[in-house]
């Protein structure tokens, strides 16, 4: 893979701009340290298992005991970075096979919620927040550990946490997790393979409508922008100090500003002059004792 190829923004779509940044930055890693790339990269494809261990107080690298599911994501490692000439991910960038690739990972993700709700739900069968916990960290743990994936690569960036501004595979995680334990639960009166047929098939169908239109918006931008403003927006006594106590600092650093450079001066500045003392010795005369000088010699004659 080539600068050039990831610096052309049309290779890429909205939706899949953290994987660009993702690709752009483990580029320059390649480059310097491929065992540091490697082990970024193993962290992008097995982060749901690592964390989904971690939470469930399980050794985290047991996802690397199966041999083969590391084998093969070190060969497509090694072929997307080091291929001759690119070949590999000038494939996989075409518009076909990337819509293909893209099914097969929200397949993939299915899968993994499913699984990690299952398997939450064998040692805490009453807790539907822990099935969710962890049926959200297996399916979105590649996004969910981002932070400490940039630091495998020397980048820290507090600020693309996902849990500050969540992306749509993290949204759509979330809301199969909460689903699958609710089914899990019989909360949900739907049989496991409905649900997953009706889940897979709404984000296979979404996935593919944002790659074609080229579009990175959240189906659900209405829904979670109605719920934020009549659950979080609402005013609150301690809304309301808060904007009067911004307008009353506002107002008062523009008063500030707007004050004349004169009224700043010090209190002692502003004192009148006390009684002039009598010219020294050797003290050359100003233009006021020369005017006093002369009315006098006025009056003497």
């Amino acid at each position: 893979m080539t600068k050039k190829h990831l610096d052309d923004p049309t290779v890429f779509s909205g939706m899949v701009r953290q994987k660009w940044n993702f690709l752009k930055g483990a580029l320059a890693v390649s480059r310097v340290s491929p065992l540091a790339c490697w082990f970024s990269s193993m962290l992008y494809c097995f982060g749901g298992a690592v964390l989904s261990g971690i939470m469930l107080a399980e050794p985290p690298i047991a996802p690397l005991s199966n041999g083969m599911s590391v084998l093969l994501a070190s060969v497509m490692w090694y072929l997307v970075f080091y291929c001759p000439m690119d070949v590999v991910y000038s494939c996989a960038a075409l518009p076909p096979l990337r819509l293909v690739l893209s099914g097969m990972k929200e397949v993939t993700r299915t899968w993994k919620v499913l699984g990690g709700v299952t398997q939450a739900h064998s040692k805490y069968k009453d807790s539907l927040l822990v099935m969710i916990a962890i049926g959200w960290a297996r399916g979105a743990g590649g996004g969910l550990i981002s932070n400490f994936e940039q630091l495998v690569r020397g980048v820290w960036k507090p600020e693309t946490n996902e849990l500050l501004k969540m992306s749509y595979p993290t949204k759509i995680t979330l809301i199969g997790a909460v689903l699958f334990s609710l089914q899990q639960t019989h909360y949900l009166p739907l049989q496991k393979h409905h649900l997953m047929l009706i889940y897979t098939i709404f984000i296979v169908a979404n996935k593919t409508r944002m790659m074609l239109t080229g579009s990175s918006s959240s189906p659900f931008a209405f829904i979670e922008s109605a719920l934020y403003r009549t659950l979080f927006s609402s005013h609150s006594p301690y809304a309301a100090l808060s904007g009067d106590l911004t307008k009353a600092c506002r107002d008062n650093g523009m008063a500030n500003s707007s004050t004349p450079h004169a009224s700043t001066k010090e209190p002692s500045e502003d004192r009148s002059p006390g009684p002039v003392p009598p010219t020294e010795p050797g003290r050359s005369t100003t233009a006021k004792d020369e005017v006093e000088s002369g009315e006098m010699e006025k009056k003497i004659n």
